[in-house]
Formats: C-alpha cells, sequence, structure tokens
C-alpha cells in the first residue's frame, strides 16, 4: 500500500450538476469526503494535506461544490445588500436563495453514489461543515463519522464575524489577476490571525491556481445566500447519531468559536477540540495537531462500527 495513488481531477454527474474531483490514496481505504467552505475551491484543501490524510489509510476525495471552480455554475441571485442581512437579523426576515445547503447535501450524496461510496467519514470546513451537519441530518446511513471544522450551527445566537472579516466577505469582487492575487493574500492573513510565513510563502500559488481554475463572483453570493437561507440547524442536530468531532480555532474572526461550542452542545455525544491560536484557516503548523485528531476519530468511528 503506497497511500499516496493519485488520480487527477474529473467530473461526476451528481443531483442535476456536475461536480469536479480529485481523489487521493488507495482504492480500497476508507472514503473520507473533504467539502470546502464558502467561495473555497477544493484547492484550498492543500494537496499535501490531502496526502499526508491519505497516508493514514483514507480514500482522501475532495470536489468543488456547486458554483466555484470547475463544478457547475448556476444562475440567478443577485449580490446580497446589507439591507438584506438587517432584515435577517433584526426583522427574522429570510434571505431569497436560489438553493440552500440541503441541496448541496445532495450533491455530496450524489457525488457518492457516482463514485459507488455507500458511506464515508466527512470533514467539512466553515460552509463545508454546514453541509457534512445537513448530510448526518439528513442522510445518517451515508455518515460513518463526522468531523465540522470551524463551522456552526447557524443559530443566531452565535456571535456574528469581526467587522473586519464582515467587510471582507461584502467587499465587491477583484477586477484584475494582480488585484485578486493581493485580495487573497490579504483575506487569507485576516482569516489565519497572526503570523504564519509557511503559509504566506505559498500564498501567491494558492491564488494563481485558483484563478487558473476560474473565478466565480456571483457564484460565491449564491452560497452566502444559501448560508443565510438555511436557517439553524440547532435542534435538528440533536437527531445526529454519527461520531462527531469537532475542531475549532480560539481566535476565529469569521465563524466565533461559540460556533463549534454550540455544534459540540448540540450533537449528542460530540468531542470538541479548541485549537490555541487558531483563526479561520489551516495553517501548516497546526497540520499535525487537526490531521492526528480526524485521523483517530474516523478509525475509532470505524473500530466502533465493526463490533
Amino acid at each position: 500500500m503506497n497511500g499516496l495513488a493519485h488520480q487527477p481531477e474529473r467530473i461526476a454527474r451528481a443531483n442535476g450538476v456536475e461536480l469536479c474531483y480529485e481523489i487521493f490514496g488507495d482504492a480500497d481505504a476508507e472514503p473520507m469526503l473533504l467539502i470546502m467552505g464558502l467561495g473555497a475551491q477544493m484547492v484550498l484543501w492543500d494537496d499535501d494535506f490531502c496526502r499526508q490524510l491519505a497516508g493514514r489509510g483514507f480514500r482522501v476525495i475532495r470536489f468543488d461544490n456547486r458554483d466555484i471552480g470547475r463544478s457547475s455554475r448556476l444562475s440567478g441571485g443577485k449580490r446580497l445588500t446589507p439591507l438584506e442581512l438587517l432584515k435577517l437579523r433584526f426583522l427574522k426576515i429570510p434571505v431569497a436563495a436560489p438553493y440552500k445547503l440541503g441541496d448541496m447535501a445532495e450533491d455530496t450524496i450524489g457525488l457518492m453514489d457516482a463514485l459507488g461510496i455507500k458511506s464515508a467519514h466527512l470533514v467539512g470546513a466553515s460552509m463545508g461543515g454546514m453541509i457534512a451537519q445537513e448530510i448526518a441530518i439528513s442522510f445518517p446511513e451515508r455518515v460513518r463519522s463526522l468531523t465540522s471544522i470551524m463551522s456552526t450551527t447557524g443559530n443566531p445566537k452565535v456571535p456574528g464575524p469581526t467587522r473586519e472579516a464582515a467587510a471582507m466577505l461584502m467587499a465587491p469582487p477583484p477586477a484584475t489577476r494582480d488585484e485578486y492575487i493581493a485580495r487573497f493574500a490579504q483575506t487569507w492573513k485576516l482569516l489565519r490571525v497572526g503570523s504564519f510565513p509557511e503559509d504566506e510563502a505559498r500564498d501567491r500559488a494558492r491564488a494563481e491556481r485558483c484563478f487558473e481554475r476560474g473565478l466565480n463572483p456571483a457564484g460565491v453570493g449564491r452560497q452566502l445566500r444559501a448560508i443565510l437561507a438555511s436557517g439553524s440547524r440547532k435542534q435538528r442536530l440533536r437527531a445526529v447519531n454519527a461520531p462527531t468531532l469537532v475542531i475549532h480555532g480560539t481566535v476565529d474572526p469569521l465563524v466565533r468559536p461559540e460556533g463549534g461550542r454550540d455544534t459540540a452542545a448540540s450533537i449528542p455525544g460530540a468531542k470538541l477540540m479548541m485549537v490555541e491560536g487558531m483563526g479561520h484557516a489551516l495553517p501548516m503548523p497546526m497540520w499535525p495537531q487537526v490531521i492526528d485528531a480526524i485521523d483517530k476519530h474516523a478509525h475509532a468511528a470505524s473500530a466502533k462500527a465493526m463490533h
């Protein structure tokens, strides 16, 4: 077993859309799906991060959600306005959206079907954690274990992003390649919170790769609408029976640490791991800790299922 077999990107038909995906690791290893966050292409699950997980005995599958990267682009939905956000916050008037997180959960199930995967370990970051939660609620038989990273329940009582993080989310998209590359570095510096020279050194290459794979600012807007239109999962999360691990950074400026605590408190038996000094990102110095936790959690869930 080399653990590092790597298949190039492919496209699968799933739930009426096309999803671009890529697989690391052996065909007979336990499947683990990595679900990315808002406006984030699958390549932001770093290649080396995926290889290291594959090396722990998993068949690691990363993919572009609908409306991002090389997956299907949808249509409709205008740019979110501050007025809509105020209505949502103060008058509880939901935001209109062409699709919701439940549809994105069905995309993921469709991808599993296309790959012949009956059940998998789900690892979701940020919006990806929300999608993974939706899958664990609606398709429990498809989930071997759930790891929800830097995510939340949609509970409106959880504090919102810091002012800087919120402004970044609402900023108009960059107009040129150079602007995009500069914004990417600026954004991740803000999200990582603090100094991470290894990551800062890679930001430009990461940004170029995302730019070359194709940007879809309108799609990011629709994904944001999907999150806001989906409401709170807090009550429904009580029904989740998958072994659950919640990982959250103590200094997350976008999805505040309370979001992780609320997730762990809402899912029966969930374990909570707060990572000291981690923001809304998975910086390289924190990989060993995070990969170890995902690995142990998934393998423990499998061992338990065998008995």
